[in-house]
């Protein structure tokens, strides 16, 4: 059985970036979903994974870990995952590894919840703040460069550079974090592409028990 390992949608900012990767490139594969723990306790991800992380792809005999991995064997199956033009492919792949490998503070001050919207945090840390300013920037000079007409970092077409930033938009809303003009007109075109407002609804659906209180009980 071909599949896709995820964690809690509500909480797994990886598992997001991976499942949008199979999505928009049509692969048939399962989700399997398993509740997170948090801090590294969800054993059963350590049974299933050669990394103990999700997300965790297996299809057509290929075993693919690192959200920006499958990213990348996605493209190979559906190119037009990174832009055409190779002066703008270049650019993609490197704002795509810039947000894989950075913004800790971000990460670590703005958790994914997609069950909390507009509730900014009552204190931010500056280096966060960096973060978003950088962010921001990237998002506005991406697009003036390469986005012409179209919504996305790179025009018409949602890419892998856009999968990698689709949950720092859910963290922005979640968060209500004020951003530019240009960087928010982005950011909703981020959250209202059917694979994200999918994946809210799913989402939303998951049990209550599977809830965990560090990230729900954030000030």
């Amino acid at each position: 059985m071909d599949r896709l390992v995820i964690g809690t949608r509500r909480y797994s900012s990886w598992s997001l970036r991976g499942w949008l990767a199979v999505r928009c490139a049509g692969l048939e594969v399962e989700d399997q979903v398993i509740p997170l723990r948090g801090a590294g306790q969800t054993r059963e991800i350590h049974e299933i994974s050669p990394n103990a992380l999700v997300p965790y792809l297996e299809h057509q005999g290929a075993r693919i870990w690192e959200s920006l991995a499958i990213c990348e064997y996605c493209a190979e199956i559906s190119p037009s995952l990174w832009p055409r033009d190779w002066m703008a492919r270049a650019t993609a792949r490197s704002v795509a590894s810039e947000m894989h490998a950075g913004f800790r503070a971000l990460r670590q001050a703005l958790p994914m919840n997609l069950g909390r919207e507009g509730r900014p945090r009552a204190t931010m840390p500056d280096e966060a703040l960096s973060d978003i300013g950088m962010i921001d920037r990237l998002w506005c000079k991406t697009r003036e460069c390469f986005g012409g007409s179209g919504p996305y970092l790179f025009g018409t077409v949602f890419t892998n550079a856009d999968i990698m930033f689709a949950p720092v938009a859910s963290r922005f809303a979640s968060y209500g974090v004020t951003l530019s003009e240009d960087a928010s007109t982005y950011c909703h075109a981020v959250l209202n592409h059917p694979l994200m407002r999918e994946w809210y609804r799913l989402a939303a659906q998951e049990p209550e028990e599977w809830r965990l209180d560090r990230y729900e009980s954030l000030d």
